[in-house]
C-alpha cells in the first residue's frame, strides 16, 4: 500500500517499488537513476532538498515528514496528490541512502472534507430546526395564553353567575358548582404553566436574565434544590436566536441536575467578557461519569453541545475537581452584534 522511494546521495532515485509506481503513474524504469524533484511540486522542491540534507546531517535514522505541514507530490501527469511520508537514512557500502516511505492521503482527505461538509449541513438543519421550533412553541404558547386561558375565564365567571342564582338549600348543587369552580382554576393554571414551558414569555418581554432567574425559582421550588445565580453582562440585550438558545441550554442544564445529580445545589454563571458569553451551571451532585461522557448517548448533553456549536461557540461537560459537575459554554458575542445582542 506504501510507496517506497529510495534516493542517493545527491537525491537520485535507486529504488522506486510498485506502489510509487501506481501512485505517481510512472514506470519504476523511468524514474530509477533521475532526481527525485520529478515528483515534488516546484514550490516544495527546495526546502525539500534542504530538509533531507539538513536531516542526514543530524545523525537521526528515522522522521517522519512535514510535522504540521501539509506535504504534497507531483504525478507524471502534472497532478498533485497529498500525502503522508518518513524518511530513514541509512549507509549501505560506504553510500549514504535516504529512503521515504510514503502514502496517497487524497482519499483521506476528500473523506473528511466530506464528513465536514454534512457536519456544516447537518448543523444548519439543527439551526433551521431550532428556530422553527422555537417559532412554534411562540406560537402554541400564546395560543394557550390569549384564547384557551381567556375561555377558561369567561367560563369561570358563568360558572359564579350560575351559582349565584341557584335555589337556596341545594347542597348537592352548591358542592357541584364548587368543584366546577375548583376545577376551572386548576385548568387555568395548568394552561398557564404549559404555555410558560413552552415559551416563557418573560424571555420576550424582559430578555434573559430575568427569565433565567424565573427559571431557576420554579426548579427550586419544584425541586427543593438550593440555586444561586451570578450574572455580569453589562448592558448587553440579548436578541434572537441568542436569547432562546442560552434559556434552554440552561434550561437543559438543570433538567439533567434533576434527574441524575442527586444534587442539593445548583449555581449557574452568566458572564460577558472579551467580547465572549460565559454560561456556566455547577452542582454538587455525584459527578457526571466517564461513560455518559465518551457514550455520546445523552440526549442532553448532545443538545447542549449541538445548540453551541451552532452559534459558533463551544460546550464542555465534566466532573468538578470539588464535586459534581460542570457545564461550562462559551460563544463568541461578535457574530451577534447588531443581530444577536447589541451594547
Amino acid at each position: 500500500m506504501d510507496a517506497i522511494i529510495t534516493v542517493d546521495e545527491r537525491q537520485h532515485v535507486v529504488v522506486f517499488n510498485a506502489a510509487a509506481e501506481r501512485i505517481f503513474r510512472c514506470p519504476a524504469s523511468e524514474a530509477i537513476g533521475g532526481p527525485l524533484d520529478r515528483f515534488i511540486p516546484e514550490r516544495f522542491r527546495a526546502a525539500h532538498r534542504g530538509h533531507v540534507e539538513h536531516f542526514g546531517a543530524t545523525g537521526t535514522t528515522v522522521r517522519r515528514m512535514g510535522g504540521n505541514v501539509e506535504l504534497y507530490g507531483l504525478r507524471t501527469d502534472g497532478k498533485e496528490l497529498p500525502i503522508e511520508a518518513s524518511i530513514s537514512h541509512a549507509k549501505v557500502g560506504g553510500k549514504e541512502l535516504f529512503t521515504v516511505v510514503l502514502r496517497d492521503i487524497s482519499t483521506r482527505i476528500s473523506s473528511a472534507a466530506e464528513i465536514e461538509r454534512s457536519h456544516r449541513q447537518l448543523s444548519d438543519l439543527y439551526r433551521q430546526m431550532h428556530e422553527v421550533r422555537e417559532g412554534e412553541r411562540m406560537r402554541i404558547a400564546r395560543e394557550l395564553h390569549d384564547e384557551l386561558a381567556q375561555w377558561l375565564t369567561a367560563l369561570k365567571m358563568d360558572v359564579s353567575w350560575l351559582a349565584g342564582r341557584l335555589p337556596q338549600g341545594d347542597d348537592r348543587l352548591q358542592d357541584r358548582i364548587e368543584r366546577m369552580k375548583q376545577l376551572v382554576d386548576t385548568t387555568v393554571t395548568s394552561v398557564r404553566r404549559l404555555a410558560q414551558d413552552l415559551r416563557p414569555a418573560m424571555l420576550d418581554d424582559l430578555g434573559v436574565v430575568p427569565a433565567i432567574e424565573h427559571l431557576l425559582h420554579q426548579f427550586s421550588e419544584r425541586s427543593g434544590i438550593v440555586v444561586g445565580l451570578d450574572t455580569s453582562t453589562g448592558d448587553i440585550e440579548f436578541k434572537e436566536p441568542l436569547a432562546s438558545a442560552v434559556y434552554r441550554m440552561v434550561q437543559e442544564a438543570l433538567t439533567n441536575v434533576a434527574r441524575h445529580s442527586r444534587a442539593t445545589e445548583v449555581r449557574v454563571t452568566l458572564r460577558v467578557k472579551d467580547d465572549e458569553l460565559t454560561v456556566s451551571a455547577w452542582d454538587n451532585g455525584g459527578g457526571i461519569s466517564a461513560a455518559a461522557l465518551q457514550g455520546g448517548k445523552s440526549l442532553g448533553i448532545l443538545g447542549i453541545k449541538e445548540r453551541a456549536r451552532t452559534l459558533g461557540g463551544d460546550a464542555d461537560i465534566r466532573a468538578a475537581p470539588e464535586g459534581g459537575t460542570v457545564v461550562e459554554i462559551n460563544v463568541p458575542m461578535t457574530q451577534f452584534r447588531g443581530t444577536g445582542a447589541r451594547a
